[in-house]
């Protein structure tokens, strides 16, 4: 019998990734080793015979970038691909564009890592003159401003992420297709840290590494049944 099935990959390697810099909503594209991994994406669903009847991505071309190239590596480009907002990285705030390791000896390693890590701690805001506010931003003139964030914590983002989630991805699950969301590191945080219920302490330790495949398959009851990491 046919099971829902989801299928999480985080984005390829991006230009600033490779340069170690934080990027949030940053619109960056992929390194070439971003693009590569974006192809083993491809040849892994292959070769497990995994093939979605829907795509979801960001508004970020790391992220639409990463599910094309797999897709045509999977000669699967037909299907319908959806692109919300909701799905974009966390917003690093002030931090955006910042190189990791100067921001580490700046704040420290407490305030780093309860930051990049933790759950509720946001990096500091954009100032709202800033050139780097998203609604500077053409992609994003018709939102109004109280929805564009110049920070997030992960709470903030897990808000949104899992609200799409419930109102729009979950509906094709329900319909027992195998669904791919291409997205990123702190948005399918939030969304695993949803699904497998895990506490605001043990976040911390979840990591979602570049390319990377989650696969988990549900019941009837979109219950997670079966959990998998696919590897090369």
């Amino acid at each position: 019998m046919k099971q829902a099935r989801l299928v999480l990959v985080r984005h390829g390697q991006s230009v600033y990734n490779k340069e170690n810099l934080f990027t949030g909503w940053t619109d960056v594209a992929l390194s070439p080793q971003g693009e590569k991994e974006a192809q083993d994406v491809g040849r892994l669903l292959k070769k497990n015979g995994i093939y979605p009847d829907i795509c979801f991505t960001s508004w970020l071309k790391r992220a639409i970038h990463t599910a094309q190239i797999a897709l045509r590596e999977l000669e699967w480009e037909h299907i319908d691909s959806l692109r919300s907002y909701k799905l974009n990285e966390r917003h690093y705030g002030a931090w955006q564009g910042q190189n990791k390791s100067k921001v580490l000896q700046e704040y420290g390693e407490q305030q780093f890592l309860a930051v990049r890590r933790g759950y509720d701690v946001p990096p500091p805001p954009l100032d709202e003159n800033d050139s780097r506010v998203v609604w500077r931003d053409a992609k994003y003139a018709t939102f109004e401003r109280a929805l564009l964030p110049i920070s997030e914590s992960l709470k903030d983002t897990k808000k949104r992420v899992v609200e799409y989630f419930q109102e729009t991805i979950q509906k094709e699950l329900k319909k027992d297709k195998t669904v791919f969301v291409s997205a990123h590191g702190n948005s399918l945080r939030a969304l695993v840290m949803h699904l497998e219920q895990i506490s605001e302490e043990d976040v911390v330790k979840l990591e979602i590494p570049t390319g990377e495949i989650i696969v988990y398959t549900f019941t009837t009851e979109i219950q997670i049944d079966k959990k998998e990491i696919l590897l090369g």
